[in-house]
Formats: C-alpha cells, sequence, structure tokens
C-alpha cells in the first residue's frame, strides 16, 4: 500500500503531466508554422495553417462536459498521448508521400482536439485528485513544468531541426524547400517517442482522479449543463465589457506570435535578420521562453503585492509597449545576436509580466459564480480565439505591408488593448489573493 501510495505521488506525475500537456500543444500551434515556412511555405499560408490547429483549444469547453462522462479522467490522458504520439509519428512517414501537405494538416487537426481533450482530462486529474491545500502547494510547480514545453518545443526541437538539416543531411540552412524535410521527419518521431514514454509513465504514476460533483449523467444532463452555464455567463454583470477584455487584451501579441519567428529566420533581402533554425532556437525559444518565465514570476509576485485593480493597466503596457523592439530591429536590421537576443528578452520579459493580469483577472472578476470553472474556460476559449484570429490574417497582412509597416501595425494595434483593460470592470474583491492565482501559467502559451 505504501509503495502504490508513493507511486501516486504529485512529484511523479504533476510535473510529467503538464509538460506532456505543453509539448503537445507547442508542437501542434505554434512549432508547425516554422517547419511550413522551412518546407517553403508564404508567412500568410504558414501562419494561417499553423494558427487553424488552435480551434480546438478554444472550443473545448463545449465538449469538456461529455469528456467527464466517460471512464476516468486518467483514461483520456493515458490514450491522447498514446494517439498523439502514434500521430506524430504518422506524421513524419506522411511526409514522404506526394502531396504529403493536405495529409499532414488532416493529421495536424485532428491532433489538435485529442491535445484539447488531454487537456481537459490532465486538468480535471489535478483538480479531482488534489485537495485545495495540495492544489496550491504544487501550483508553481505545475506551471513551471508547463512552461518547460514552450522551451523543449520552440526552443530545442527548433535547434534540433536546424542542426541535423545543416550537420546531418548536409543541406543550405537558408534556402526553404523540400530539402528541410529529413530534418523535420525526425523531430516528429522524436516527440512522437517522448509522448508514448510520458503515456507509459503515467500509465504507473498517474491517479485515475475522482468524478466531480457536477459531473452529468447522461448526453442530455451534459446538454443541458452546458446551455445552463452559457446563458448564466451572459446575465453577468459587465459581460460584454469582461468579454471585450478577454479578446482584446493580448490583440497585439496575438499579431506577433507567428510572425516574430517568421521575421527572425527571414532574410535580409526580405526584411528579416536572417537567422538560421539553430540561432531561432536559441535565441527565441530557450532565452525568450526563459524570459517569459521569469517576467511571469515578478509579475505575479507584483500583483500580489499591490492588488489586481491598481495594477491591471501598468500590467497592459507591459505586455504592449515593448513591442516595439520588434519594430526597432525591423528598421535597423541588427547583426549583432546579441542586441537580436536583447531585444527578444525584452519584449518575452515584460510580456511575461503583464500576462499574468489577464488569467487572474479571468479567475477573480470573470469565473465567480454557479459555473467557476466552466466561465472561466470560457473566457480562455475568448483568448484562444483572438489567438486563432489575429494568426489567420497576420502572415497575409505581414506580406502586404512587409515586416516595418506591419510592426508599427502591430503598435496601433494595442490601443484597443488599452482601451478594453481601462474600461474592465471590477465586481469582486482583488485583495491580495491574486498570488496564488498568478501561478497558473499554462494558459498564456509563448
Amino acid at each position: 500500500m505504501r509503495t502504490a501510495d508513493r507511486l501516486r505521488s504529485p512529484l511523479l506525475w504533476v510535473p510529467t503531466g503538464y509538460f506532456t500537456m505543453a509539448l503537445g500543444y507547442v508542437m501542434l500551434t505554434s512549432v508547425t508554422a516554422i517547419m511550413f515556412k522551412n518546407l517553403g511555405m508564404d508567412n500568410g499560408t504558414a501562419a494561417q495553417y499553423s494558427s487553424l490547429l488552435i480551434l480546438a483549444y478554444t472550443v473545448k469547453p463545449l465538449f469538456a462536459p461529455f469528456v467527464e462522462m466517460y471512464r476516468t479522467k486518467k483514461f483520456f490522458v493515458l490514450w491522447a498521448q498514446v494517439l498523439i504520439g502514434a500521430g506524430f509519428a504518422g506524421v513524419a512517414l506522411a511526409m514522404s508521400l506526394p502531396g504529403y501537405m493536405t495529409v499532414l494538416m488532416a493529421v495536424f487537426f485532428g491532433l489538435s482536439f485529442i491535445g484539447a481533450t488531454q487537456d481537459i482530462a490532465s486538468d480535471g486529474v489535478y483538480v479531482t485528485s488534489l485537495d485545495t491545500r495540495t492544489q496550491s502547494l504544487y501550483c508553481g510547480l505545475q506551471s513551471l513544468s508547463w512552461n518547460v514545453g514552450p522551451i523543449v518545443a520552440a526552443g530545442g526541437m527548433v535547434y534540433l531541426s536546424g542542426y541535423l538539416h545543416t550537420r546531418v543531411f548536409g543541406h543550405d540552412p537558408r534556402v526553404f524547400g523540400p530539402d528541410w524535410i529529413d530534418a523535420w521527419r525526425l523531430i516528429f518521431v522524436l516527440v512522437g517517442a517522448v509522448m508514448l514514454a510520458m503515456a507509459a509513465w503515467h500509465a504507473r504514476t498517474m491517479p485515475d482522479g475522482a468524478r466531480a460533483a457536477d459531473t452529468p449523467a447522461s448526453m442530455r444532463d451534459a446538454g443541458r449543463i452546458l446551455f445552463d452555464a452559457f446563458v448564466t455567463l451572459f446575465q453577468k454583470r459587465g459581460i460584454w465589457r469582461m468579454l471585450a477584455f478577454a479578446f482584446l487584451f493580448r490583440l497585439s501579441i496575438g499579431l506577433l506570435e507567428k510572425i516574430g519567428p517568421f521575421f527572425m529566420v527571414d532574410p535580409a533581402s526580405k526584411g528579416g535578420l536572417g537567422l538560421s533554425n539553430e540561432m531561432l532556437g536559441l535565441v527565441y525559444g530557450t532565452y525568450g521562453l526563459a524570459a517569459v518565465l521569469l517576467g511571469s514570476l515578478l509579475g505575479g509576485w507584483y500583483v500580489a503585492r499591490r492588488g489586481l485593480k491598481a495594477t491591471l493597466f501598468v500590467l497592459c503596457c507591459a505586455v504592449n509597449i515593448p513591442n516595439i523592439t520588434f519594430l526597432l530591429m525591423s528598421i535597423y536590421l541588427p547583426s549583432s545576436l546579441v542586441l537580436i537576443t536583447a531585444g527578444v528578452v525584452i519584449e518575452k520579459f515584460f510580456f511575461g509580466f503583464g500576462a499574468v493580469g489577464f488569467m487572474i483577472y479571468l479567475m477573480q472578476q470573470l469565473a465567480p459564480g454557479k459555473y467557476t470553472t466552466t466561465h472561466y474556460a470560457f473566457g480562455t476559449g475568448v483568448m484562444g480565439l483572438c489567438g486563432l484570429v489575429t494568426g489567420v490574417v497576420s502572415g497575409h497582412l505581414q506580406e502586404w505591408l512587409g515586416y516595418v509597416h506591419y510592426f508599427v501595425f502591430v503598435m496601433v494595434a494595442t490601443i484597443p488593448s488599452f482601451l478594453a483593460t481601462w474600461f474592465a470592470p471590477f465586481y469582486h474583491d482583488d485583495g491580495l489573493a491574486a498570488s496564488g492565482s498568478a501561478a497558473d501559467g499554462k494558459a498564456v502559451p509563448a
């Protein structure tokens, strides 16, 4: 019995569970954009295709009640990880087919819904297996583990793709096209193997997760609960200003998310900085994401000291004003890796510092009520919708405007964020309890 208890220790499954969630999410919604770019897609198409994969994560509140109805939460976690691992291996095989892109998008789209199901079930295991005190105890580890996922995916895997392409397969890193298939095929085999290994580990260490008190007993009951949650959401005082805040707070970040890496790897002849995938992985995916993590920790401390209402507009400034570093780099096109890294780190640090305010606002102002968890999920879904819309249009806008004018447009797009934040309503006590909420970094992918 004692051995079984040790195998179910949260230290054994919380870090690996949230790392696995993040690894799959970032590979699907961010790293695919770099892969598409490497394979020769134009910026508009690459950004559009990868952004469409955010859809499943945006609408997951709509099918979350149905996941709750069957088997155990652990069952869904394990099968999701197995299917994602097998799916990534299938991606590697499909890349050898003629007209492989259609097959890839179909597989990626299916995997995105499986990944969203993994998120629902993993969060369910965490919430129902741990009491409130233990949840608070592990929330910092949960956040840290989730943020390791983007560092491994957008940093390590992108770096490794460049290393394989140039040093193993001997291809020219400055030429985008089919030669990149060899490197990316190995990347997806590797990530697929990691996902399968995590499934095997969680089969041994993860608890089943308890059934929530409001778990629906039938499809009809699940539909009724979902409808009631939707109706009560729009009965909340100031809901439209809250939803405007949820959609607009990260508007400029959505416009930068795909285009920032493209700007880094495009040659100077196209207005970019001409970095290799290896340098992109280090600068943007490693140092940049580490800066996000540090900024998040300091931002959470800042809100905990002063309260959210007093700090929300400052946090909005932190998210939006440092975006000017991309405009400056597009004008001066620095060749110094130190300057480029500094620009990225500044923007990412302040993004992490300010973005904690978004999650805390949803928890404290939008979520409270009869369906706290569901309404919080709706809020993050609206954030995801912003990322989807801005991602789909960003590449096409950049190709039309060029990098300099596009980054000017991004700075103009910060104005709605400031307005939405200034008029965001506060109807619940913001207290100093925000420090506990700030740790939930998983809903803020860089």
